[in-house]
């Protein structure tokens, strides 16, 4: 069993409409969709935006379904300047750039009781995207997300990112489903496809390109999972 979280219905609904063998439950008013995609279980959800919904769902599903790996998929900003609208974005790890104790003196990013900064995503997973990536011609990074509960649309803020992480995309979800993971000793990975970008003072483009960047995830993913 594979475990896929989006955060949005644009996000999961090209895996959900093509599995067969369904059945559909609820827990904690999101629905878990199971089946066979191209031969192989899994279990699609939409958690719905956030730090909080991710960490519900991702645990959740991890205790309903066992999934051998978990892998959160959907769109997100690009704060590398290699990485443009559609780019594909791919975690080798994930941090929390809004976890703050540093008045206790601790890092910034640092989540207290594991006393980590950074999730390590499974080097299985990663190879699995290099190698899909490798044979569909898609463009990409590989590299840090990091998450917030917040839609970054400013420059200055997508320096201090990549500054103090390194990181090359953010969004809102896959660092507390890393965190979920860690906890649980399940190996995930995040795949963002970018769909907006703030450099040089750019308008967000995020409802303009959300759709056509969620497919080029969606399409990762399905080449990920025969390599899997």
């Amino acid at each position: 069993m594979i475990g896929i979280i989006g955060a949005m219905q644009l996000e999961t609904t090209a895996i959900s409409e093509v599995l067969t063998e369904k059945q559909r439950c609820e827990y904690a008013g999101m629905t878990f969709l199971s089946g066979k995609l191209n031969g192989i279980d899994v279990v699609v959800s939409t958690c719905g935006p956030g730090k909080v919904f991710a960490a519900v769902c991702a645990q959740t599903m991890i205790l309903k379904f066992h999934p051998e790996y978990l892998i959160n998929i959907g769109v997100g900003g690009a704060i590398s300047p290699s990485l443009h609208v559609t780019d594909l974005a791919v975690a080798t790890s994930t941090v929390q750039h809004d976890m703050d104790t540093s008045p206790l003196g601790d890092p910034k990013g640092m989540i207290s009781q594991i006393n980590r900064i950074h999730l390590p995503c499974d080097p299985a997973l990663i190879q699995a995207a290099r190698d899909a990536m490798a044979d569909l011609g898609l463009k990409g990074e590989f590299g840090v997300i990091a998450t917030g509960d917040q839609f970054v649309d400013s420059v200055e803020l997508k320096s201090t990112l990549q500054s103090r992480f390194g990181a090359i995309a953010c969004d809102m979800e896959g660092g507390a489903i890393g965190h979920v993971c860690f906890i649980n000793q399940v190996p995930y990975i995040v795949l963002r496809a970018i769909s907006d970008n703030a450099e040089d003072g750019a308008p967000v483009s995020f409802e303009t390109f959300a759709v056509s960047a969620a497919a080029q995830s969606v399409k990762l993913l399905t080449c990920m999972l025969k390599k899997l």
